[in-house]
């Protein structure tokens, strides 16, 4: 028997320190194949399914052998929970001594050189942003990390956290004034010198992508690397494998150059100039897009003489900003990056214009005073597995859905892993005897207009039946507000919707209330652990099948049509059960759960596909009529769920 099996297993270290361990198989199983994995520097991707015990079955072998290795998690607040809550127990219970570090993105950390710069011009910020400056100002003189994380009293989304952080383009680097203080760089060493250094995937890619100095240090050295949440890597990897141009970004650019203007001895006059006609150019730009709220392939506006003539002036822009700072350039290391950023953006910008790659789509995104422009590659395949080729250690691909119906091609196929071995590892909870899959009857095509309505009637005696305790998950923000103007006068429970809270409050308040009925879309899909009675019934709308009007998924299909595929097969159909399984994941979250996953689309019935995800869902008890669901409850009330037993109609 392996190590990691003696060590997790039903003798083992962790039941005999850990209260209320329990032995899985699946999690031996999965322990053993990445420690073979790491013995062998392989490839391996592992679905392991809720209830298995993933995060030990890769910590345990990932500390015990050889390092450094990298984790990679799929949000910020999960690489915290590993950092702060896992990684520690993990430790303690194995009784060994590793160096951990925590790593973010720098915009996760405070920018000394740019607060001290922006406190001395605090004339030119709203009142909001000026006072929230003092308090950064009064927390950057405690805090050991630098992490902005730490200081709560300030929204995330707070004005503030441009003008006292860097980004890859502001960032002065080794020559910044007060560099030996930058908790960028500290992050950076302690990251050098862990064994095991948590990251996230946006952070991953952004470093493989832009080689910034982060990940991309830690990478030629590392041993092993394991992508927790791998679901989500593919559309991740796109994101960071192409470019994005912001007007944010143009706008900064100007902000900067007139701050380092002011301290060095530049022509004030012709830069406020020229800073103010770059400002017009975005705000003429923007307008030129049309209304706010479009996400559309660039093509369709691409030949209208307003945005031709709009573009064409914010290059120019551009290019005048370069001139005149490239003289200035050698004068300040903040000059010189405002120089390298002007050219950049402006030959970013032409790129786009011109849009002459056919390996990538261009697409636009309009907000009310601003854009984003993206330059998004077809296939990541290539990059990626360039990148792993120039970094050759163990790989370690991990998530609760990585197949359809037990095939995991799609999920390979889009990252280039033709070399990794595959495993799949079912639930050890007994879904039978935990969970209802309820698809209703008498519910009209989802296409027609009255469906959401109708779908909303419908789920009333459900929600009803479950005491509230419900997450009803749409595909659409659409389809959410008009359920929600449906159940509010009709529902006796507390009615949480996604826009009128934030996640986090949604999520505190869902807890502790319940018996409160939270309705949410994308957001609210994974990523989410409530255990117990709060949540007893999950409901989705309609199959996620992704939009053909979104620009990169109608360019996806047209290629794989382009070679002779089929979209539907090929492409569709996996992103949309994979999404599905992601959903109904958010029911059954321990052994002592119970509940009921709606799947209201009367397409898995009536359309042969429909068998596809139902093949890809656990074994759960199955049923069409109301009255099997509201007699489940029932039981549940009244004789306790352990002593459950149930048979589907």
């Amino acid at each position: 028997m392996s190590q990691v099996t003696t060590l997790l297993g039903a003798e083992g270290r962790f039941a005999e320190l850990i209260p209320g361990f329990r032995c899985r198989e699946p999690q031996l199983q999965m322990a053993q194949a990445i420690e073979d994995a790491l013995d062998r520097k392989a490839s391996l991707v592992v679905e392991a399914e809720t209830g298995t015990g993933k995060t030990l079955a890769y910590l345990v072998p990932a500390l015990l052998a050889d390092g450094p290795t990298i984790v990679s998690t799929g949000t910020k607040s999960l690489q915290e929970q590993l950092f702060f809550r896992d990684l520690p127990a993990v430790i303690k219970t194995l009784g060994i001594q590793r160096r951990v570090a925590l790593l973010k993105g720098r915009a996760n950390y405070l920018c000394p050189y740019r607060m001290s710069l922006h406190l001395e011009e605090a004339r030119f910020l709203t009142r909001e942003t000026a006072e929230q400056m003092q308090i950064v100002a009064r927390w950057a003189a405690l805090t050991k990390t630098g992490d902005v994380a730490e200081l709560k009293e300030i929204p995330e989304d707070a004005p503030v956290w441009p003008w006292v952080t860097s980004t890859v383009e502001n960032c002065l680097g080794q020559d910044c004034p007060r560099a030996t203080e930058c908790p960028v760089l500290k992050a950076r060493q302690q990251a050098q010198e862990a064994d095991l250094v948590v990251v996230n995937h946006h952070l991953f890619f952004a470093d493989a992508a832009l080689k910034e100095g982060g990940v991309s240090d830690l990478l030629p050295s590392a041993k092993t690397v394991i992508f927790d949440e791998a679901h989500q890597l593919p559309d991740i990897a796109a994101a960071f494998f192409g470019t994005t141009l912001t007007a944010r970004q143009i706008q900064e650019l100007g902000r900067d150059t007139l701050q380092e203007a002011g301290q060095c001895a530049m022509d004030l006059i012709a830069t406020n100039q020229c800073v103010a006609a770059l400002e017009r150019a975005v705000a003429d730009f923007r307008m030129a897009l049309g209304e706010q709220g479009r996400r559309e392939t660039w093509r369709l506006v691409s030949d209208q003489k307003a945005v031709v003539d709009a573009g064409d002036a914010l290059v120019e822009c551009l290019e005048a900003l370069a001139e005149l700072l490239q003289p200035m350039a050698r004068s300040s290391r903040g000059l010189d990056s405002a120089w390298r950023r002007a050219e950049a953006q402006q030959l970013a910008l032409q790129r786009f214009l011109s849009a002459t790659d056919p390996q990538q789509v261009f697409w636009f995104e309009t907000f009310k005073r601003s854009f984003v422009l993206h330059a998004t590659p077809l296939s990541v395949a290539e990059p990626f597995g360039a990148h792993r080729k120039r970094n050759p250690c163990s790989w370690v691909f991990t998530s609760a859905t990585l197949s359809v119906a037990g095939n995991f091609s799609h999920f390979v196929d889009r990252l280039g892993l033709g070399d990794a071995t595959t495993l799949r590892l079912e639930s050890p909870f007994d879904f039978r005897r935990q969970a209802v899959l309820y698809v209703p009857e008498d519910l009209p095509e989802p296409a027609t207009p009255d469906y959401t309505s109708r779908l909303a009637e419908i789920m009333v005696p459900v929600i009803n039946a479950a005491g509230g305790r419900t997450f009803f998950l749409f595909t659409s923000h659409r389809a959410l507000r008009e359920a929600a103007e449906y159940l509010r006068s009709r529902l006796d429970f507390p009615l949480l919707v996604q826009g009128e809270s934030g996640r986090r409050q949604l999520l505190d308040e869902f807890r502790d209330k319940g018996n409160a009925v939270l309705l949410g879309t994308a957001s609210f899909w994974e990523g989410i652990d409530v255990r117990g009675e709060a949540l007893s019934c999950v409901i989705i709308d309609k199959l996620p099948f992704g939009s053909p009007g979104d620009p990169v998924v109608a360019a996806r299909i047209d290629r794989i049509r382009d070679e002779g595929g089929n979209p539907f097969r090929d492409y569709q159909l996996p992103q949309a059960v994979l999404t599905l399984r992601q959903g109904a994941g958010r029911l059954i979250r321990d052994t002592d759960d119970y509940g009921v996953l709606v799947l209201a689309d009367p397409r898995l019935i009536q359309k042969s596909y429909g068998k596809t995800f139902l093949n890809s869902l656990p074994g759960m008890t199955r049923t069409r009529k109301l009255e099997v669901i509201q007699r489940f409850f029932t039981m549940i009330a009244e004789t306790g769920f352990k002593q459950r037993e149930m048979s589907g109609d």
